[in-house]
């Protein structure tokens, strides 16, 4: 069997300046800090990020440092990022406004069908979501035009699949084979994101043996994943 078990230093080792990202969590619930910090230490730049939003700063909700994405963006390590909302993060809007940060809006139900449509190699969904806004007419988050057609005389808007070169992702409670499950809230956007990426990490609270346990509890299966990287700490502000 493959040893899938890794450092994080390790495990983002790959990535490189320009690459394409997905990054779980809400608001930083959910987020894999262990491989957050691991990029930081690296450094790269240029990145393009999908995620839900853009992590929390230092101080929100009396963080006592960035959390998730938001470590990211406090190092100026992303050029682009595609996400549902982006009201929390002040960075966000500092960075735009300065000129060294572009970000797409993508509705939050839209974006998870768009990442899912890649995991599960689909070309796309349909959506009456945009119709009869500039969402209709101008071209997506990749650069690509708008397809649109109707079915049963409703007009729908064709939503094209978001994939990424890494997928960074954090379970709750994950086997050496990379089988996972994610408790509660941490659920948001790291099962949708597991095999939409070239790469796919996982990042863990606990790690256990392979066949230790009911197999139920493991809601994705790792022959999606790639790589394992135990010690995330259980989420906190």
């Amino acid at each position: 069997m493959i040893n899938k078990i890794m450092t994080a230093d390790e495990a983002v080792a790959g990535v490189q300046d320009g690459m394409t990202i997905m990054v779980g969590g809400f608001l930083a619930t959910g987020s894999p800090e262990i491989l957050m910090d691991a990029l930081v230490r690296k450094g790269v730049k240029h990145l393009t990020v999908i995620a839900n939003d853009g992590g929390l700063d230092i101080g929100q909700y009396g963080a006592r440092t960035a959390r998730g994405v938001g470590k990211l963006l406090e190092n100026h390590m992303v050029d682009h990022i595609i996400a549902s909302h982006l009201g929390v993060n002040p960075k966000l809007n500092e960075q735009f406004a300065e000129g060294t940060l572009k970000y797409t809006l993508v509705p939050q139900g839209t974006l998870a069908e768009k990442i899912r449509a890649a995991n599960y190699g689909l070309g796309g969904v349909i959506t009456p979501t945009g119709v009869g806004t500039p969402m209709e007419f101008e071209k997506d988050e990749l650069g690509r035009d708008k397809i649109t057609m109707e079915i049963d005389g409703v007009k729908y808007l064709v939503e094209r699949p978001l994939k990424a070169d890494y997928a960074f992702i954090r379970a709750s409670v994950c086997d050496k084979f990379g089988n996972f499950m994610c408790a509660k809230a941490t659920k948001n956007f790291n099962y949708v994101m597991a095999g939409a990426a070239d790469k796919v990490i996982v990042a863990t609270e606990e790690l256990v043996e392979i066949g230790s346990g009911d197999p139920d509890k493991f809601t994705v299966a790792g022959v999606l994943v790639d790589g394992i990287v135990e010690g995330e700490k259980k989420w906190q502000i």
